[in-house]
């Protein structure tokens, strides 16, 4: 047990931990880097420790910076967030090593799932339906990789067994094109992720991104918390979110949940995580599985009732769960906004002064943030200043009610995707749902055209 958690992370999510700590009594320390010394999370913390300069990898990235000040304020566990060392196995033994609790899975169960070669080989064990393709690094030598490709049939994508967000994976359509896919995908995945293995899988051509929530603690107890479609995406990067995902037999999706949640009892996972799926045709393919909170945790808080980030805690202080699957009861639709601060049409950076900050409100509607008027945006960290996310009994009342938010959401001083995000609430794809993953990129650029 614990009464005091640092918070290893800044932003909406700093606010979001702070949040869940206070309704749970926990007492919070924040620690900040001096590009973010006028936070106001800062200010409604009960401590706050400067860590470093501004620069990640001499603050958020520190672990060592990070332990100390939990030791020096007293914190008894370490609350990563997502991003920076939240997937990090070797942040999560040091922190107990120190006689600290990491809020999240073990080392063990991190590393086994953050590399995607061995978090593939655990589902196919757990009966998880998995992308075609082997369960191992591909070789070094390339006459064999050609040989595996051949088998799959082309088209195939090449990825980074270590990667994540976006990078280190490349499609490749036919054979002329595979060395330099496969000797391009190996230079980027050992400078980006210090890990040279890559694999590969079968390309699919109109793939759903769905997503199934877990919550586990450390008693055998695993539940699933319903589905997210998180299909509009760009370069990668996930742009609106909802749930349920429209237009999926929920039979299958119960069955699939129940697969996530006995896979996570078979590794002896514990904490909050989320399997990520590729769906099409009516079937589901197991991609990768985040050992953290995910952004767009809080649809599935608004669907479920839940809070997740509050279970995280609780299962970290070892206590058993007081509900079971039959408790967890999905209502109404959710939908979240991801607002960044980036010009809407050419996607720039837009740091800068707030200078004036006007929430939206009302039935249903929620926003997750760490702005204030007068704070200034730094150049530094991730564009993401905001989540919007809307509750309604009907995935047209909860479209309704994030198009009048949007409306009523006034960020002044700075450019944001506001624009961008009303454009997509009336684009008829999304509105009529079930996109697939490539659908927004067609739609930019058909945008950039017209």
């Amino acid at each position: 047990m614990f009464d005091k958690l640092l918070i290893a992370n800044r932003g909406e999510i700093a606010v979001r931990i702070q949040r869940a700590c206070r309704d749970l009594g926990i007492k919070t320390v924040a620690v900040y880097s001096e590009g973010d010394a006028d936070a106001p999370y800062i200010e409604t913390a009960d401590q706050a420790i400067c860590i470093g300069p501004s620069a990640s990898r001499r603050s958020y990235l520190n672990g060592e910076a990070i332990i100390l000040a939990a030791l020096a304020t007293g914190a008894g566990a370490i609350h990563p967030g997502y991003g920076f060392l939240s997937e990090n196995a070797a942040f999560a033994e040091a922190v107990t090593a120190a006689g600290l609790v990491f809020v999240g899975p073990s080392a063990e169960a991190i590393r086994t799932m953050g590399d995607k070669v061995a978090a593939k080989r655990a589902m196919i064990a757990a009966g998880v339906p998995c992308v075609p393709g082997p369960d191992s690094a591909l070789p070094a030598d390339f006459g064999l990789v050609a040989d595996i490709v051949t088998g799959i049939g082309y088209p195939v994508i090449i990825k980074a067994a270590g990667g994540g967000g976006g990078r280190g994976m490349r499609v490749v359509r036919s054979e002329r094109d595979l060395r330099e896919a496969v000797d391009l995908t190996r230079e980027e995945a050992l400078r980006f992720f210090g890990n040279a293995d890559i694999y590969v899988e079968k390309f699919l051509e109109r793939p759903r991104h769905i997503e199934i929530q877990v919550l586990c603690d450390s008693h055998g107890n695993a539940l699933w918390l319903g589905d997210r479609d998180c299909s509009m995406q760009r370069r990668h990067q996930k742009v609106i979110e909802e749930a349920p995902a429209p237009g999926i037999d929920r039979a299958i999706i119960a069955a699939i949940g129940e697969r996530c949640a006995n896979a996570c009892r078979q590794i002896g996972y514990a904490g909050a995580g989320t399997f990520e799926f590729l769906y099409e045709d009516g079937e589901f393919y197991f991609i990768e599985m985040n050992t953290r909170v995910q952004v767009e945790h809080p649809v599935t808080e608004m669907v479920t009732g839940i809070d997740i980030v509050a279970m995280q805690m609780r299962a970290a202080r070892g206590e058993r769960f007081s509900i079971g699957q039959e408790d967890v009861v999905t209502s109404g639709h959710a939908i979240e906004c991801r607002i960044n601060a980036e010009d809407p049409f050419t996607f720039l950076p837009s740091p800068g002064l707030v200078a004036a900050l006007d929430l939206p409100g009302g039935e249903g509607v929620r926003v997750d943030t760490h702005l204030r008027a007068g704070y200034t945006v730094p150049s530094t960290y991730d564009s993401l200043i905001a989540k919007l996310i809307v509750h309604g009994a009907t995935r047209e009342q909860a479209l309704a009610r994030m198009r009048e938010a949007l409306a009523n959401f006034d960020i002044g001083g700075i450019a944001t995707n506001i624009p961008l995000q009303v454009e997509l609430l009336a684009e008829v794809g999304f509105t009529q749902g079930g996109v697939n993953i490539h659908h927004l990129e067609h739609w930019l650029k058909e945008r950039r055209v017209a």
